[in-house]
């Protein structure tokens, strides 16, 4: 299936006609998700503050999960040579930044009224920081190098490199001293947050995600048609 869809034109004649339900999707997600926000009762010792989780938690799921996809499209371009293994992995990296810089800005907003401090230096922060300079660093990178396959080895090794940081960020608060809390969601005893908080966190995960599928779809086309008017034009140029 994977090597079936890895022709651009197929691709792109396979996902065109589901992207406008998938953008409706996310937008019925965001709305029912923020009603959902509005409506769960406050905090009895955060108040009102607790609400920023509703966008914080969900933006630091997404960072982790596009840049794993992110890696696994930069081991199958690396690896098998798929047309458009590297035009997956360089259209997450611009998505996958912004949900991490989200995660960090929310997460200092938050942080400041619970913790007294915008920002503190233990291994959940600073690895999710890690985590935005991994993408930051593929963006420049891939931008820096005019020839794309050179540009795709390249990236796709600093990406493959970055996967290190995962479980890092994950598994960062049992393994060191933090502020941040245990897990609290995705639990073997099952989740221990109060039913009238989870449901709206994972209406806000479930809208993040159809975001992501949305913008993702959306720059895999631009990247292809890019793509494709760049191989045009070198044509051109020797007639």
């Amino acid at each position: 299936m994977i090597t079936w869809l890895a022709n651009p034109e197929r691709f792109t004649r396979v996902f065109a006609p589901i992207r406008p339900y998938i953008g409706g999707l996310a937008a019925a997600l965001f709305v029912w998700g923020l009603y959902l926000c509005f409506a769960s009762p406050e905090d009895y010792q955060q108040g009102d503050t607790v609400r920023i989780m509703y966008l914080h938690v969900p933006a630091a799921w997404m960072a982790m999960m596009v840049y794993l996809i992110m890696g696994i499209a930069s081991f199958f371009g690396l690896i098998f040579r798929h047309a458009l293994a590297d035009a997956a992995a360089k259209a997450a990296a611009p998505i996958g930044a912004v949900f991490t810089a989200l995660a960090l800005i929310t997460g200092s907003l938050w942080g400041k009224p619970m913790w007294g401090t915008w920002w503190e230096w233990d291994g959940r922060m600073t690895s999710v920081l890690v985590l935005f300079l991994f993408y930051i660093g593929y963006i420049a990178l891939h931008a820096s190098i005019d020839d794309e396959v050179r540009a795709a080895k390249s990236t796709a090794i600093l990406a493959l490199v970055g996967l290190v940081n995962l479980p890092i960020i994950k598994f960062s608060v049992d393994w060191w001293n933090t502020l941040h809390q245990g897990t609290s969601v995705v639990r073997m005893d099952g989740p221990t947050i109060a039913p009238d908080m989870l449901w709206p966190l994972l209406v806000m995960a479930l809208a993040f995600k159809a975001l992501f599928v949305w913008l993702w779809l959306v720059r895999i086309d631009a990247e292809i048609i890019t793509r494709r008017y760049r191989t045009l034009r070198a044509r051109l140029s020797f007639q």
